[in-house]
């Protein structure tokens, strides 16, 4: 057996009806696991393909994050839990970052929302001695102009994966993290679907060109597997190299 086969484990990816978290849970499909995915939108058909969106083969559960009594009150369809990624997202532009109530509500879904499915989902992950993955960015390696909350947050969850890495090994849990780059979705639109803006962007990575969600989902099924066995606390930049300048 492969050990990227994950044939009778279970996973969950929250944020993963869309982008990279998307690309996340059909990777795990691929390979054999029952997937469950949280998202933002009422139904799986409320979603579309032209926005990255593919939940062919995924169990779909609607979850406002930023909700965390829901969260601790949701009634989950499965039984054991192997691999939980937290791929939750949300940036606010123009400056919105800047009020408190914007401010608030992407910590609350960037960040807040980790602490609250960790600690949800901490006893299934023990008791499968499972993989925690969270996903950030390397927006935690540098300002990021105009988005406060947005670095706040993503640099919050570098510290918390470290910190819960450390508390929870004895419990056989390994929580590992992924901090993408500058990734072709629907959040980085802003930049993307302007030229001057994005070969602007292109000429600061190395590697000359966007990341794709499959590029994170190939970490995603590393950390997840047997491969990462003595990994712990750690997160990836997975970036074609930009911060390496």
């Amino acid at each position: 057996m492969s050990d990227l086969d994950f044939s009778g484990k279970t996973v969950l990816v929250v944020g993963g009806s869309s982008g990279i978290g998307n690309g996340i849970a059909q990777a795990f499909r691929a390979r054999g696991a029952e997937v469950h995915v949280w998202g933002t939108r009422k139904n799986a058909e409320d979603y579309k393909a032209e926005e990255g969106s593919d939940l062919t083969g995924l169990h779909y559960a609607h979850m406002d994050v930023s909700d965390f009594d829901a969260i601790e009150a949701y009634q989950s369809p499965f039984k054991k839990l192997d691999v939980l990624v937290l791929c939750q997202g949300t940036v606010i532009y123009k400056r919105g970052e800047f009020q408190m109530d914007g401010f608030q509500k992407v910590m609350d879904v960037n960040l807040n929302s980790l602490m609250a499915c960790a600690i949800k989902y901490h006893d299934m992950l023990a008791e499968a001695k499972g993989a925690l993955i969270t996903v950030s960015s390397t927006a935690a390696f540098h300002a990021t102009r105009g988005n406060p909350a947005y670095n706040a947050s993503k640099t919050g969850a570098m510290g918390l994966t470290r910190t819960l890495a450390e508390a929870w090994a004895k419990d056989g849990i390994r929580v590992n993290g992924i901090a993408p780059g500058l990734v072709d979705t629907k959040l980085t639109k802003v930049t993307t679907e302007h030229p001057d803006r994005l070969e602007a962007s292109l000429r600061g990575i190395p590697m000359r060109r966007l990341g794709q969600p499959e590029d994170m989902a190939g970490v995603a099924l590393f950390l997840a597997s047997p491969l990462s066995a003595y990994v712990l606390g750690q997160t990836i930049p997975v970036d074609g190299g930009l911060i390496l300048s």
